[in-house]
């Protein structure tokens, strides 16, 4: 969990140096951009990313699911972490300086609805398929129980009523069966059933991360399965994508897999290089995720979900993929 937390910092001090402004018109790498379209969170068969490109680094961008690697159309919004679903956005971003960051709530047409303070370094976000519900990962500092090294929040918003959980540790929590208290609880990366009211997250405690199952309604958690981190939900509701630690050591990286949630059965994918990302459904059958390939530079990447094929390279120059068919989920 150290790497993945100094490649998150490291990659919020580079946004943070970044201009807000959009100026330029091709990527590093000679891209097309599609300077003069708008980017729209609107259902459709299109692809939703951070870039990464010199030009344009930080901000929101689309391309077609039909042509991933050609030209993208570059928003003026910048984020450090962006999600979007049922034409609804969640931008993670600085906000004035390098100590402070923003939840901000956008509508279909990257407006803001709604800015939230946030306590810590973004790391993940998620919308639910219907666009209602929330959720976001930050890094923080200051829990005695970690020595000052970092632990994470996860928190969910109620688009729809404006109940606001800022952290799921205030949640009764079952581990075996049995109710479970600790001081060293952490959550992150939360994924959405299409209820809009269960979840599922990573949860960790005593060394050992755990598939929980949650219930924004009852402020309730249990945990399912140990060794699953930042999962995602399938559209069908049966299967979860996620990253677990090779040989249970985060140490040696991780594996993106599939869960059968029925058959308990965990498929590992052909990706197998070690990804550090929240994998996203980008279709029934196809996983996307980030892999840095440089300082400040990562590309987003699809491998098929069923553990058949091979990685591919979907869209250079980006990270932090959603899609904005309505088929999906959060």
């Amino acid at each position: 969990m150290k790497t993945r937390i100094l490649v998150a910092v490291a990659g919020v001090l580079v946004l943070a140096g970044a201009a807000v402004a959009y100026v330029g018109l091709a990527s590093a790498r000679g891209h097309d951009v599609t300077a003069t379209g708008v980017v729209s969170l609107s259902p459709g068969p299109r692809l939703l990313f951070r870039s990464t490109a010199d030009a344009d680094r930080g901000h929101v961008a689309t391309v077609s699911t039909t042509d991933p690697a050609g030209p993208r159309t570059v928003s003026p919004l910048a984020c450090s972490r962006v999600y979007a679903a049922g034409g609804a956005g969640l931008c993670l971003r600085p906000d004035g300086d390098l100590t402070t960051y923003q939840l901000v709530v956008l509508d279909a047409q990257l407006t803001s609805k709604r800015e939230i303070p946030l306590v810590g370094l973004p790391n993940r976000a998620r919308v639910s398929a219907s666009g209602r519900m929330l959720a976001w990962t930050v890094f923080v500092t200051g829990d005695s129980y970690n020595g000052g090294m970092f632990s994470t929040r996860a928190g969910i918003l109620d688009t729809a009523t404006g109940d606001l959980a800022g952290t799921l540790e205030d949640y009764a929590v079952t581990l075996d069966g049995k109710p479970y208290q600790a001081a060293d609880l952490n959550f992150w990366g939360v994924t959405f059933a299409r209820d809009d009211r269960h979840f599922y997250a990573t949860m960790s405690t005593a060394g050992h991360r755990y598939l929980v199952a949650g219930d924004f309604a009852a402020h309730t958690i249990a945990a399912l399965r140990e060794n699953v981190e930042c999962p995602s939900l399938s559209p069908d509701q049966t299967r979860v994508a996620f990253k677990s630690a090779v040989d249970g050591d985060p140490a040696k990286g991780w594996r993106l897999s599939v869960l059968d949630l029925a058959a308990a059965k965990v498929t590992p994918l052909a990706e197998t290089r070690s990804v550090d990302d929240q994998p996203a459904w980008l279709d029934d059958h196809t996983i996307g995720y980030g892999m840095p390939r440089g300082p400040g530079h990562s590309d987003v990447w699809a491998v098929p979900a069923d553990g058949s094929g091979a990685a591919r390279l979907l869209i250079p120059e980006a990270e932090s993929p959603a899609a904005l068919s309505d088929a999906r989920t959060g």
